[in-house]
């Protein structure tokens, strides 16, 4: 009798999708309630896919959005696993800190007052 080795199981250590936890919605999500009070953020999505997670941030409902909170599991050994990419597609911060990472959208919050 002999064993083969089935194909249709995913591996326990390999997620279906990646997924941002409690802590890291807490950070984005309290950075996302600043920005939405300042009137700079109306709206937001979230997608978790096989290889990354995306907080999107928009400033109308039907446009692209501004910013991409991405979190790519991948990169943790490299760059840092948490990055925020810019609506025309540049990387403006990554890390391996989240919060490190958002203080790039912070201080767009700061303005000089008159």
């Amino acid at each position: 009798m002999s064993f083969q080795n089935s194909q249709s199981f995913p591996s326990p250590s390999a997620p279906l999708q990646v997924a941002f936890n409690r802590s890291e919605l807490s950070l984005i999500l309290a950075l996302y309630g600043r920005m939405v009070a300042a009137g700079e953020w109306r709206d937001y999505g979230i997608s978790c896919q096989r290889e990354l997670a995306v907080f999107s941030v928009f400033k109308r409902t039907a446009e692209t959005p501004l910013y991409r909170i991405e979190k790519r599991p991948k990169l943790r050994q490299r760059q840092g696993m948490y990055s925020v990419v810019s609506m025309d597609q540049q990387i403006l911060k990554r890390g391996h800190e989240l919060k490190s990472v958002l203080r790039v959208l912070e201080r767009k919050l700061i303005r000089a007052v008159k």
